[in-house]
C-alpha cells in the first residue's frame, strides 16, 4: 500500500509541478550549449548532402556510437566503441569525410547529444529538410516515470509560432505543425523542441 501511495504521489507531483521545469530545461540547455549545437548542425550540414548519415549514442556513458550509413540503394548500420579504430576505417571505406564526422561525434559526446538525423517536410508542395537532435538528461527524471528525451529541430528558414510559442504551418494559417505527431515549441526563430518518450 505504501509503495502504491508513493507512486501515486510521484505521478501527481510530476503532473502538477514538473511541466514548468521540463519546459524550461530545453531552453536552458540550448542557451548553455548554443555554440556547440550550432557547430554540430553546421558539421552535419556539410556531411549529409554529400553522404547521408545518422549517428546515435546507444549507452548512457556515451562510449558506444551507432552509425547509419546510407547509399542510393542500401543502408548499413554499425556500432562502434568511440576508441575503436575500425570506426574511422569504416567511414573511409564508405567515402565519408572522416575528420568532419569524428569531430561532430566528439561534440555530440561533449554535450551529451544522443542522436542526429534529418527529416523531409513540405511547404506549398516544396520539399525542405530539417535537422533533428535528441538529448537525454537526468534533470528530466521523475521517479517511476518513463525516461524522457527532448528533441531539437533546426530549420534552415525562420518559422512561425502562435502566442504560446507553438510551431505553426504558416504565418497566415493558424494550424499547428506536428512533426512525427509531436507538438513543438519555440526556442528561437529557427529552433524548436518537444519532450518525448522516444529519442528518435
Amino acid at each position: 500500500m505504501q509503495l502504491k501511495q508513493t507512486i501515486f504521489i510521484s505521478i501527481l507531483f510530476c503532473t502538477a509541478l514538473s511541466c514548468s521545469p521540463s519546459r524550461n530545461f530545453p531552453v536552458r540547455y540550448y542557451q548553455d550549449h548554443e555554440e556547440e549545437l550550432i557547430i554540430i548542425e553546421r558539421l552535419y550540414s556539410r556531411i549529409y548532402p554529400v553522404k547521408p548519415l545518422a549517428a546515435a549514442f546507444t549507452d548512457k556513458e556515451f562510449t558506444q556510437v551507432s552509425l547509419e550509413m546510407k547509399t542510393d540503394s542500401l543502408r548499413y548500420v554499425y556500432e562502434f566503441n568511440m576508441q575503436d579504430v575500425s570506426m574511422k576505417d569504416s567511414l573511409q571505406k564508405y567515402g565519408y569525410d572522416t575528420a568532419t564526422v569524428l569531430q561532430m561525434i566528439r561534440y555530440m559526446k561533449q554535450i551529451r547529444c544522443t542522436w542526429i538525423n534529418t527529416l523531409d517536410y513540405y511547404v506549398d508542395s516544396q520539399k525542405r529538410m530539417l535537422t533533428f537532435m535528441s538529448i537525454r538528461n537526468k534533470q528530466l527524471d521523475v521517479p517511476f516515470a518513463p525516461e524522457k528525451y527532448f528533441i531539437l529541430t533546426f530549420y534552415k528558414q525562420p518559422q512561425y509560432y502562435d502566442a504560446d510559442g507553438i510551431l505553426l504551418d504558416k504565418r497566415n494559417v493558424r494550424r499547428i505543425r506536428k512533426v512525427n505527431n509531436e507538438i513543438f515549441r519555440r526556442i528561437n526563430d529557427r529552433v524548436c523542441y518537444t519532450l518525448s518518450a522516444k529519442f528518435r
